[in-house]
């Protein structure tokens, strides 16, 4: 009984309900294991988007990213193919799995981005691919009988890569994320970090922050997204961070015994999860191990929102839906 009684403050604190008090355990707190539990049933999708002009080694982060060969570049791509004339999009899914998650990674490349004598409107073509990938969603959301679970095709992710120039944005990078920062989630980051010195790097990151705050940019994670004190503090670091410099790497070195992802130079290897020599670590914890879920969230909650709601009110509220078979069955 005495221990009972010790027992009984404590249980105020932490049980108390908007002022009554649980008498026992309930088991409220399974509901995350049971979550839990359906997630790895189901798997998850997380499509990402790679922008960038030819040669910044977009093909190659990401397979550092994902430690697997992911990019479409992988599957038999030829080296010296021909950069298009135009801006084409291809995407490439892969289910990866671990300890026992599965997920449907989407990757989805933008050959000929930037690549061309004048890249004036290069963006239409993305900016259509995106907004397309709504509409697919918004379509199978206001059917009539809908699917237990719509397939995801939707952009979660765009890594904007910036060329490691040192100067300056070029014209086409302003451009791109002013007119797409509000249809999707923009991570800008620095292609090739080990082409410049850490102190070049560093002047070149603030330059890069301070243009794109000048251009009323907004990246993710957007300032106004944040939920709580905590998340502010927690985002505003990764703010102040940006835009990440990074290496890729898919090749296998060995350092001081252990086997390491890097780049071999002349002088030693630039080890691409080491943060002394690049921040591909910091980039990898963000985008994968505290991120994921509220990039996916932010792309449904705001930017689909947003999307579905300026259709709705474009039909008066009806359904966007054009096929004359559904169109009736709403009448």
């Amino acid at each position: 009984a005495d221990g009972g009684n010790t027992a009984e403050p404590e249980r105020k604190d932490h049980n108390s309900t908007g002022g009554s008090t649980l008498l026992g355990y309930i088991g409220i707190d399974t509901i995350i294991e049971q979550m839990r539990k359906k997630t790895m049933k189901t798997g998850f999708d997380f499509n990402i988007m790679v922008v960038g002009h030819s040669g910044l080694g977009k093909s190659t982060l990401v397979n550092t990213l994902f430690k697997s060969q992911v990019s479409r570049r992988s599957a038999g791509w030829a080296r010296d193919e021909k950069i298009p004339k135009t801006v084409e999009i291809k995407s490439v899914s892969h289910v990866i799995e671990e300890g026992g998650v599965k997920m449907k990674l989407t990757l989805v490349d933008t050959p000929g981005f930037g690549d061309q004598i004048n890249n004036d409107n290069c963006w239409e073509p993305i900016s259509k691919f995106i907004n397309e990938q709504y509409e697919k969603f918004l379509k199978e959301e206001v059917n009539i009988t809908r699917k237990k679970r719509i397939p995801d095709t939707r952009v979660h992710c765009c890594l904007y890569f910036i060329s490691p120039t040192g100067h300056s944005l070029r014209q086409l990078d302003i451009e791109f994320m002013k007119r797409l920062s509000h249809s999707v989630n923009i991570i800008p980051i620095i292609a090739k970090a080990d082409t410049m010195t850490t102190e070049e790097r560093q002047e070149f990151k603030q330059r890069v922050r301070k243009e794109l705050e000048m251009s009323g940019i907004e990246f993710y994670p957007q300032k106004e997204f944040d939920d709580d004190m905590e998340d502010k503090s927690d985002n505003d670091k990764i703010r102040e961070a940006m835009p990440f410099a990074v290496v890729g790497s898919d090749k296998e070195y060995q350092v001081n015994g252990k086997r390491v992802l890097g780049r071999k130079t002349a002088w030693g290897v630039v080890e691409v999860e080491n943060p002394n020599h690049c921040e591909f670590a910091q980039l990898r914890d963000f985008l994968i191990r505290s991120h994921l879920q509220d990039l996916k969230e932010v792309t449904h909650n705001i930017h689909y929102e947003t999307y579905r709601a300026k259709r709705l009110n474009e039909n008066g509220g009806l359904h966007p839906i054009s096929s004359s078979d559904t169109q009736e069955s709403n009448l």
